[in-house]
């Protein structure tokens, strides 16, 4: 352990850690995924809201998956994310919303929207190098 430069041990530690709090995500986002199935079975009804909640676990899982095959992660994934948890929140809860609340929601994913465009737009136009 002398050996090896500090910063070579620190970049291992949290490689480890990393890889840790990912296996903890994934499997929590199963398990969710597993309990939020066995509702609708347990219910015996599928709502929009169900659907929206699934889509938003195999989001997670897709983030994942494309951050292990490149070991990046695009900023678009979590913007989807809040995309879809902000529509199932207009979804559950569009009866006691007032329109302003709707309003300021529904201008949330539009500004989210934008923020897509303007990434993917940016990498179209400035693509990253073979180093970054």
């Amino acid at each position: 352990m002398d050996n090896i430069p500090t910063s070579k041990v620190a970049i291992t530690l949290l490689h480890v850690i990393e890889q840790l709090g990912l296996l903890v995500i994934v499997v929590a986002t199963i398990f969710a995924g597993v309990h939020e199935v066995n509702v609708m079975i347990t219910n015996g009804v599928v709502t929009l809201a169900d659907l929206l909640l699934m889509f938003l676990y195999l989001e997670i899982l897709a983030m994942v998956g494309v951050y292990y095959r490149s070991g990046k992660l695009p900023v678009r994934f979590p913007i989807y994310i809040a995309i879809v948890a902000l529509a199932r929140y207009i979804v559950l809860d569009i009866k006691n919303m007032e329109l302003i609340h709707l309003i300021a929601v529904s201008g949330a994913i539009l500004l989210l929207s934008l923020a897509v465009l303007a990434v993917r737009y940016g990498h179209v136009r400035f693509p990253y190098g073979e180093n970054e």
